[in-house]
């Protein structure tokens, strides 16, 4: 059933992290709510319940990496929505490993969660978006701006989805449609507490980035005047680790 009346904001890897951070924040603007993750149980248990009331939260377990899955999804949204007012592109997989050992099947893993799914979901929804003027988030790593040993193919794959927001927001600026890019340096997430394990280091997520101050950071962003355009942000954790291994 359509929903005209209210904001409509759709979002992917939203059952944890960032996305679960940025799910709980909208949910208490009397929204609709379209969360998109592997995991349907995960997202279930964001909707404990949306405050205000107003707010609504829907669940859509899709598999990004599946052509059927994200075919599926695409269709469902289009049939269920006559808008959208905000796209968040949250999703993410990163496998490290250093090239002479690394698995090609890897890095088409990454290819799919981290640049094909937003292309074509964004490709898809760019039609609800115009008649609102709506709004594309990319949440994207400072891994871009300088790649180093082992992370060969999570570094590549944030390289493509920079080209994609800057080429997209080139194309959709006339329609009225923003297009920002989140720059994150290391967040506590569970990904980052693998990544850490992976590297031997001791995991301290109270020296990271929180994953409530980047879904703040976003919202405010999102709710700027139309008078102007936040295109990157870059954001880093304040306070430097302890070195341990």
């Amino acid at each position: 059933m359509k929903e005209p009346s209210r904001k409509i904001v759709v979002m992917t890897g939203a059952s944890g992290g960032i996305g679960k951070a940025l799910a709980l924040r909208f949910s208490e603007e009397g929204v609709s709510l379209h969360l998109i993750g592997r995991n349907r149980g995960s997202l279930e248990l964001l909707g404990v319940p949306p405050s205000p009331p107003s707010s609504s939260m829907h669940y859509y377990q899709s598999d990004l990496t599946k052509d059927k899955d994200l075919i599926a999804l695409e269709e469902t949204l289009k049939t269920n929505l006559d808008h959208i007012d905000v796209l968040i592109h949250c999703a993410g997989a990163l496998i490290l490993g250093r090239m002479e050992n690394s698995l090609v099947n890897d890095l088409d893993e990454q290819y799919r969660i981290n640049v094909r799914a937003p292309y074509a979901l964004t490709k898809a929804l760019l039609p609800l978006m115009k008649s609102s003027k709506g709004q594309i988030v990319f949440i994207n790593s400072s891994i871009w701006q300088q790649a180093r040993a082992g992370i060969s193919q999570y570094a590549s794959t944030k390289y493509a989805l920079k080209a994609i927001a800057d080429s997209v927001r080139d194309e959709v600026n006339a329609d009225g449609i923003r297009v920002l890019s989140v720059y994150l340096g290391r967040t506590a997430t569970p990904m980052q507490e693998v990544v850490h394990n992976k590297e031997g280091l001791s995991y301290h997520p109270e020296y990271l980035i929180q994953p409530d101050d980047v879904a703040t950071i976003v919202f405010n962003i999102l709710t700027l005047p139309r008078t102007s355009e936040v295109t990157d942000i870059h954001i880093r954790p304040m306070k430097k680790a302890p070195v341990g291994r």
